[in-house]
């Protein structure tokens, strides 16, 4: 098998722990441009629910797969790989270092060992059927099809669910993928204690209301997005939605929302503690400091 040569720095973590903020430093002290890999930062409109990074705050360092898609539309981990990898492509091309930055483990799994993804229509029959049920039900219909994907999957995003348990029907479960690794991967984990996370969670909430996120939901509403498909986005957008229709008051709203945060930080983790090539951010040293001296030798190699 040849080498692999091409070298690309993954900077991953779970929710709220600092990916942003420590990839842009890193990308400063290396040459480096960043390619998001959040499953919802690429939908134009929704910057302050999904925490996307502004202009003032990438200091000069280019970003891409940001504002990619409409959220009226459907935009799958298939589309997402082929952009990301054309970008990280380019950042090689121009002698940069590629970082690929974020919490969508499909986003940077997709990349990182480069799936080969089932071709696979979508059955309509089978998706009307499936719409008509809560997505507690559907993931106990995927539990009973694919137990290791219900583990990993957003328990509330029926988009996701419904589609993992088409694909799990037809091809017996999901995902049934083929790796064709293109990179020599550095994985680097933000690691923070449940108690650390839990009020970085509480912190980060609380800004992005102040900042207008309710307002940024009611936006998307008037744009022309359906209650239904807000909900589909998860987290914020979900709970807000419900709060605006009149579903939840403001305390209950929040108090799910932190909830739910919390729960997919966890679920989060869940995946990535699977993956032993992560190097994760020790406790006892600063994250930068650190992540400079490994990105230093690996870049070396």
């Amino acid at each position: 098998m040849s080498r692999i040569t091409k070298k690309l720095i993954v900077i991953l973590g779970p929710t709220a722990s600092g990916k942003t903020a420590l990839s842009i430093k890193l990308a400063k002290n290396f040459n480096g441009e960043i390619v998001s890999a959040d499953s919802r930062q690429v939908y134009k409109g929704m910057n302050i629910g999904t925490g996307k990074v502004t202009k003032k705050e990438m200091q000069g360092i280019k970003h891409y797969l940001l504002d990619v898609a409409s959220p009226k539309r459907r935009f799958s981990v298939a589309q997402y790989q082929r952009l990301a990898l054309e970008a990280i492509n380019k950042i090689l091309k121009k002698n940069k270092v590629p970082f690929l930055v974020g919490g969508s483990p499909f986003y940077i799994y997709s990349v990182v060992e480069k799936w080969i993804f089932p071709k696979l229509k979508p059955d309509q029959k089978l998706r009307k059927e499936l719409e008509k049920k809560s997505a507690k039900e559907l993931f106990q219909i995927l539990k009973k099809l694919d137990s290791k994907r219900a583990k990993t999957i957003e328990k509330e995003n029926k988009r996701r669910l419904i589609r993992a348990i088409e694909i799990a029907k037809k091809l017996g479960r999901v995902p049934l993928l083929k790796k064709t690794p293109q990179f020599n991967c550095l994985l680097i984990g933000i690691k923070k204690s449940k108690e650390e996370l839990k009020k970085l969670i509480e912190k980060r909430l609380l800004k992005r209301l102040k900042k207008g996120m309710i307002e940024e939901v009611r936006k998307l509403r008037r744009e022309g997005l359906s209650w239904q498909r807000l909900e589909e986005f998860g987290l914020e957008y979900r709970w807000i939605a419900k709060y605006l229709q009149g579903k939840i008051d403001y305390e209950e709203m929040i108090k799910n929302l932190q909830k739910d945060i919390e729960h997919f930080a966890k679920h989060q983790m869940t995946w990535f503690k699977k993956d032993k090539r992560i190097k994760w951010t020790p406790s006892t040293h600063h994250p930068y400091r650190w992540a400079k001296k490994l990105i230093k030798e690996f870049l070396k190699k």
